[in-house]
């Protein structure tokens, strides 16, 4: 079944990209006194998942279906990949290949699933 939000994303995207031999790194948040933090050192806005199999290296954003990204995120975004957002490499194949990427649920079967399955040269 596709997931419907956030976190069903979150977590398909990592069972299924680990069946398929990906080398999965997300940085899970916790519960301080505070409020919610994720330990990090440097800027914030670092993408939900880095993937890495065979040479290649995918930076994920993952977003329910309303969610955007932050002005944090859109700059990591653009230094991971510049031609990032621009309308002639925004869709299509250039999607599956990106460096960078953002996923929703609604990309499940189309985008996430091929690109997680893809048999490497």
């Amino acid at each position: 079944m596709p997931p419907r939000n956030e976190t069903e994303l979150l977590d398909q995207t990592i069972e299924l990209a680990m069946l398929n031999r990906w080398a999965v790194c997300h940085f899970r948040p916790a519960r301080t006194r505070t409020g919610w933090r994720t330990a990090i050192q440097g800027h914030i806005g670092f993408p939900d998942l880095v993937l890495a199999r065979g040479g290649a290296v995918l930076f994920r954003e993952l977003k329910g279906p309303k969610g955007a990204l932050s002005p944090e995120q859109r700059d990591w975004a653009r230094q991971i990949d510049p031609a990032w957002g621009t309308p002639a490499v925004a869709g299509g194949a250039h999607r599956i290949h990106s460096t960078f990427d953002l996923w929703r649920p609604s990309d499940w079967t189309d985008l996430i699933v091929p690109t997680l399955t893809a048999r490497t040269s």
